[in-house]
């Protein structure tokens, strides 16, 4: 073994040479009977002989509605059967498929369609407060105008089609029946060619990551990118022929999308999502009725769950495994998973949407310790280093930038060579940008974000340390710890505190369970008791956000106080 940070995971199982259509038609040959996809408040319910009907009529659809293998389209909605449909047909056909976060508005969603030149755009009406048809016509008002399929937006110069869910017509668009229905014999003939010639390293995904400044970036990803990391996460929790998997997660993200549906396309799964977006209540209403094994969830939605007043009504029995991932996943939530969610066998995997996501996942056979403590092992065929500011290797159990390399490194940032050679650098290796540590047995810690990281008065300060102690105090439920500027020190902390239900607490209560237990420099000078954290739709907390808030209420004070 050695002695420094480095990893690789050698595996006995080869990677996956094939693209997602293929994979996909394989499975469905060898499991049409089986149950593919259910989703419960669209009350569908279609084995795997009928999704792949419905897949091949949308593939066949879109090329003749003039899309070519390498077209950009978009799609704009909540969980939903048809985001699935529009995920495997675009996979068959070759198209790119940009998955645009449902909570997008104007200048977000105008940017992203623009800058990857989305041909087409597969879209929701509304969502909650979400109008985005009445949107995307505040963008382009030639959408009323327009014959469909030929829009001409001066803001969206790319746009051609817009397809919306739902059976109601409406101007300038088609409906997703229309689309799916398309189709003729001869785009059927063609499909199978395009099948035939399309390659696995071929560009079929675009994500946007969420940035904390400037414009968010489009991770390019390949076949082989995503249906390998589908396929060795779902490996990772055993995931069986026929096992159901309870997927809460936004589809817009790897999460979803490939984590989710790819893992169970690869494996013969059946894909159960419980609601167009994350409730709780719908969750524990699935796991009971369609017999769920496995739950995948960031941890404030486990957190939600675990504290919805209706959880003790519900048989949650069947489940075994699972995976909370997304962002730094508390132990007390995890212990509170294993023995009141019977998921023995959850696993924490960490990642990020550059590296298709997952990097590192905890075993079903790992100990509690290994399992609440860490973030696992390497994923098979990857590599894995941490690297000081100098980008030398460091000792083992030293903390430093993680990089990955190998299988799931992204393509590159779409149309941003130079934002690409900022992450991926010439030996291959992915910049995550967070600190982590690698043990003696090879699992790795993530201590934080370089950029979350706090030096106080010339010490450097993790953020998730704090965060790991303060979740011991009985009446804490969700904290997040922060670093704010300071003229003395630099910079302070800040905790932002989520109570428990009926519980009291004050900062001098919590600056005194601290004492004599934590250093006094990681002990927060400000302490705010909240609701809840800003966070991304897929859970992530935004400290960034936070930090600006806290800013702003520092500058007020001092100014009244000045």
């Amino acid at each position: 073994m050695t002695d420094l940070s480095y990893v690789n995971g050698a595996s006995v199982q080869p990677l996956l040479g094939q693209t997602i259509g293929a994979c996909f038609d394989a499975t469905c040959a060898a499991h049409l009977g089986q149950m593919a996809l259910i989703s419960r408040h669209q009350k569908i319910r279609w084995t795997y002989a009928e999704l792949k009907e419905r897949v091949d009529a949308l593939a066949s659809g879109l090329l003749a509605l003039g899309l070519e293998p390498g077209d950009r389209i978009g799609v704009w909605a909540p969980n939903c059967a048809e985001w699935a449909l529009t995920q495997f047909a675009t996979a068959k056909v070759g198209l790119i498929l940009v998955t645009i976060n449902p909570a997008y508005r104007l200048s977000e969603a105008e940017y992203a369609l623009n800058k990857v030149g989305c041909k087409a755009l597969v879209t929701a009406v509304a969502h909650k407060t979400s109008e985005y048809l009445a949107m995307l016509r505040d963008l382009a008002p030639e959408l009323s105008d327009a014959r469909p399929g030929d829009l001409q937006a001066k803001r969206l110069p790319d746009l051609r089609l817009v397809i919306t869910l739902g059976e109601q017509p409406h101007a300038g668009c088609l409906t997703f029946g229309e689309a799916r229905d398309a189709g003729t014999p001869a785009d059927v003939r063609r499909l199978a060619e395009i099948g035939a010639a399309l390659q696995f390293d071929d560009a079929i995904n675009i994500q946007f990551t969420s940035g904390t400044t400037g414009f968010p970036k489009g991770a390019t990803l390949s076949h082989h990118n995503i249906l390998n990391n589908g396929y060795f996460v779902a490996e990772a929790i055993r995931l069986q022929p026929g096992d159901r998997l309870c997927i809460p997660v936004p589809l817009y993200h790897c999460f979803g999308m490939v984590m989710g549906n790819l893992g169970c396309i690869t494996h013969a799964a059946t894909m159960v999502y419980p609601s167009e977006g994350f409730e709780p209540l719908a969750v524990l209403q699935a796991v009971e009725a369609e017999g769920c094994v496995a739950l995948y969830g960031v941890p404030t939605m486990f957190i939600a769950i675990l504290g919805h007043p209706e959880f003790g009504h519900f048989d949650l029995t069947t489940l075994r495994t699972g995976i909370m991932a997304g962002s730094p996943c508390p132990i007390e939530v995890m212990r509170q998973v294993i023995e009141r969610m019977h998921m023995p066998q959850v696993t924490i995997a960490y990642g990020m949407t550059e590296t298709s996501p997952v990097s590192f996942q905890s075993g079903v056979e790992d100990s509690l310790e290994v399992r609440v403590a860490t973030v696992g092992h390497i994923h098979p065929h990857l590599e894995v280093k941490v690297v000081d500011e100098a980008g030398r290797v460091t000792p083992r159990g030293q903390p430093g930038e993680l990089c990955t390399r190998g299988y799931s490194v992204m393509l590159g940032y779409w149309d941003d060579a130079a934002r690409t050679a900022e992450a991926i650098d010439a030996a291959g290796w992915m910049h995550t940008g967070d600190l982590a540590t690698i043990d003696a047995d090879g699992c790795a810690n993530i201590v934080g974000r370089i950029k979350d990281m706090v030096i106080r008065g010339g010490e450097n300060v993790y953020p998730r340390e704090i965060e790991e102690f303060l979740y011991r105090h009985p009446a804490i439920q969700d904290v997040q710890v922060i670093g704010v500027p300071d003229a003395k020190y630099g910079e302070e902390l800040c905790a932002w505190i989520v109570l428990k239900p009926g519980c009291s607490l004050t900062p001098e209560a919590v600056r005194e369970f601290c004492k004599g237990q934590i250093a006094h420099y990681k002990i927060p000078r400000h302490i705010r008791f909240v609701e809840g954290f800003p966070t991304t739709v897929t859970g992530k907390v935004q400290k960034f956000a936070m930090r600006e808030a806290m800013i702003a209420e520092l500058d007020l004070v001092m100014e009244k106080t000045a």
